[in-house]
């Protein structure tokens, strides 16, 4: 049975457990909690060792056949690109389509997330470059010093002979480690689901945030059906641009119930390896980067929601430089969400209020409440981005086999 299937099965069991389980009953609440928690971090488990040491066998041999410099360009130029179209797309929908106002809440600030980027750039280089295999949230430092050991082990390819043994050996086991935690991930899915349903539908009991989850399912249907298709045959020649939607199918799952960027890569490095037939340097270089920066699907959200508490605490219209402000933050914070793998868009749109000032501070308290839904849905637009962004690069670089269509997994 192909694994898309298994994830579909899983969700769809964990859809039918949510409607059977009581609602509101702290004892239930709390069970099923535990366990989506528990198959997600399950899901996460595999996946630090197999970044690390797939993506210094990466940096080995493209430092080897000196493909760095092409593979870093491609992969910069579409994570930035993709991140563009999504910011435009949201904004031109919002801007057309007047969504009901949001009912002003009373809720007062209490602790508010944020971004520190000093501590984000110090993480990087901790005192001990050990310190940057500790914990799975932020995937740069790992990648960073992976990226670096490979460089090292390219520039004396004698001396580094063991120690490359060693580090292919490691990347092939966790390969296979891997594909043992995603395809029981699947049965983490009933969980998984289920908690989300639960939390769905008490969003869903009151109708005020239905037209703009409806406004992002349009959105995100826009993406996958037509606009990355069309890049795809443009850019690529594919004549079959929507065999990467179909190898996506999995992970979109993954990230929409569990609204997780790193939990989701984890299924993306199989499928774009075992069906899209990446070779590992894009597997293991360029996958993980538009994981950690092409957040363009939160950047989409972000930009779509701030317009919307706007208009919900005042009628006035917006002028051209309010557009351009809002395109420009929202593009710009998106690059700066990598230590948050769940929850970006939350803490993405907290950020703009507060940048944006002028009484607005308070205003993402507006859809706290829907916070869940739309993380998922950014989690949805991210995770596509990333794997056909990697196609592009794959495509550009070659460095991927043809997979015929009945082979994929």
């Amino acid at each position: 049975m192909k694994v898309w299937i298994k994830y579909v099965i899983g969700t769809i069991l964990g859809i039918i457990a949510a409607f059977i389980l009581p609602l509101n009953i702290p004892a239930v609440d709390s069970a099923v909690a535990f366990l989506s928690e528990f198959a997600i971090r399950f899901g996460r488990y595999a996946l630090i060792p197999l970044i690390f040491f797939g993506t210094a066998m990466s940096l080995f041999n493209l430092r080897g056949k000196k493909h760095i410099l092409k593979t870093s360009v491609w992969t910069l130029g579409t994570i930035v690109g993709s991140t563009l179209i999504l910011v435009i797309l949201g904004l031109l929908t919002i801007l057309i389509v007047q969504l009901p106002r949001i009912p002003i809440t009373g809720e007062k600030i209490s602790e508010v997330p944020t971004i520190n980027v000093k501590e984000m750039i110090f993480s990087i280089f901790p005192l001990s470059s050990f310190d940057s295999l500790n914990g799975g949230m932020y995937l740069l430092p790992i990648f960073f010093l992976a990226a670096f050991l490979g460089g090292v082990c390219a520039s004396d390819t004698n001396d580094s002979k063991p120690v490359l043994t060693l580090i292919e050996s490691a990347m092939k086991i966790c390969q296979t480690m891997s594909a043992f935690f995603v395809e029981w991930l699947s049965v983490g899915m009933i969980a998984i689901s289920a908690y989300w349903v639960m939390q769905a539908r008490t969003i869903f009991e009151v109708s005020t945030f239905v037209p703009l989850f409806f406004m992002l399912l349009v959105d995100f249907v826009i993406v996958a059906g037509i606009i990355y298709p069309l890049i795809l045959r443009l850019l690529c020649k594919d004549l079959r641009p929507y065999h990467v939607l179909y190898a996506s199918i999995c992970s979109i799952i993954t990230a929409f119930f569990s609204g997780d960027s790193n939990l989701s890569l984890l299924t993306n490095q199989r499928h774009t390896k075992e069906s899209l037939g990446f070779h590992d340097e894009t597997n293991y270089f360029s996958l993980p980067l538009f994981s950690i920066f092409a957040r363009g699907g939160t950047a989409l959200v972000t930009s779509v929601c701030f317009v919307t508490i706007l208009r919900s605490y005042s009628s006035l219209g917006f002028t051209f430089f309010d557009v351009i402000w809002i395109f420009a933050v929202s593009f710009i914070i998106s690059f700066a969400l990598g230590g948050f793998p769940q929850g970006g868009t939350f803490v993405a749109l907290t950020v703009i209020c507060s940048i944006y000032g002028r009484g607005f501070e308070a205003g993402y308290l507006l859809l706290r409440p829907a916070t869940p839904i739309l993380c998922s849905f950014a989690a949805a637009f991210d995770v596509l981005s990333a794997i056909t962004g990697s196609y592009i690069v794959a495509v550009k670089t070659k460095k991927f086999d043809k997979i015929e269509l009945k082979h994929y997994i």
